[in-house]
């Protein structure tokens, strides 16, 4: 089995429902076991302001279906949440869920990128990862703990 991050985000129709829902939905994807759930987080939106905050947590499952099969499955139940996918890339939207890592592999297709692109300048991520994965190494072999240690050393933000 892989083990597999997913970070949850939602900012509309009752965010909290969205999350916790969401969590059951992926905690029944067959061929996978729940692992742990961090706490859930609030973050302000990146792109407009003119949008709720968001609520976000990370998931961690151990998997025997392969990369793109989990993204299929996201992909289904961010529809069945009612997720609407315009133009505006970082609009609201009732639910959100990107796989962050999957195992140590890098993936690179025209639908799946892992590690998730925005996944290492993204504290709404990398805090609740930190949480449940405190000696997280990514696929580059840099401690998730490191570079948080980073960041803050510097006063960097990372939005």
């Amino acid at each position: 089995m892989d083990r597999v991050y997913i970070a949850i985000g939602s900012n509309l129709n009752n965010p909290l429902f969205q999350v916790k829902s969401a969590i059951k939905e992926l905690q029944q994807l067959p061929n996978t076991k729940n692992i742990i759930i961090s706490s859930f987080y609030r973050s302000k939106p990146m792109g407009s302001q003119q949008q709720p905050n968001y609520l976000n947590a990370v998931i961690s499952l151990d998997t025997d279906l392969p990369p793109n099969v989990i993204f299929k499955y996201t992909q289904e139940i961010e529809l069945r949440h009612g997720r609407i996918r315009k133009f505006d890339r970082w609009g609201p939207r009732t639910l959100d869920l990107d796989i962050i890592l999957y195992g140590q592999k890098i993936i690179l297709t025209t639908n799946l990128i892992i590690p998730h692109y925005g996944l290492k300048e993204r504290n709404f991520v990398l805090y609740p990862l930190l949480e449940i994965a405190p000696m997280l190494s990514f696929p580059n072999g840099v401690l998730l703990k490191d570079k948080l240690i980073y960041i803050k050393k510097n006063n960097l933000t990372l939005w």
